[in-house]
């Protein structure tokens, strides 16, 4: 099945970009990333915090059988609807440390719009870690229930 997120992660660079064309008005896509309802939905996780604003933070956690076993936190740094937000971004108990996001939206037509998502990270090495784990099918799996669940709420 063909992966619809790209990521291309350039050698030697210490970020990726990733985008995504969604079938989904723009408006509906933002509120996916700033609802908590909707996050949960479609990224399989709590929301314990989720403060939309520049300045803000939030905080995800994800269990199974009653153990922890994903923990993720960030500051918000610009949050403009609809269009940007600026965030960055840690898992718990990760050697990848902390990366800096920057996810653009962007209205292609009335039923379809992009995702622009460009990651920094502290360096080339911490980047290669994230890429050694399952991320892009990990990211493609999610964005594909997004886009499904939020396909029924149009």
């Amino acid at each position: 099945m063909e992966q619809k997120t790209k990521i291309n992660a350039e050698e030697g660079k210490q970020d990726l970009v990733i985008t995504r064309e969604f079938d989904l008005p723009l408006e509906l896509l933002f509120k996916a990333y700033t609802e908590p309802e909707l996050l949960e939905q479609w990224m399989g996780t709590k929301v314990l915090k989720l403060d939309n604003k520049k300045h803000g933070s939030y905080q995800f956690e994800t269990s199974h059988n009653g153990t922890v076993m994903f923990k993720a936190n960030g500051t918000i740094h610009e949050f403009v609807p609809n269009q940007k937000i600026t965030r960055t971004f840690e898992m718990e108990n990760m050697p990848i440390g902390v990366q800096l996001e920057f996810l653009e939206f962007e209205k292609i037509s009335e039923e379809k719009s992009k995702l622009n998502i460009q990651i920094i990270y502290k360096s080339i090495v911490h980047r290669e870690q994230q890429l050694k784990m399952p991320f892009a099918y990990g990211l493609n799996m999610a964005h594909d229930k997004l886009e499904e669940i939020l396909t029924k709420l149009k």
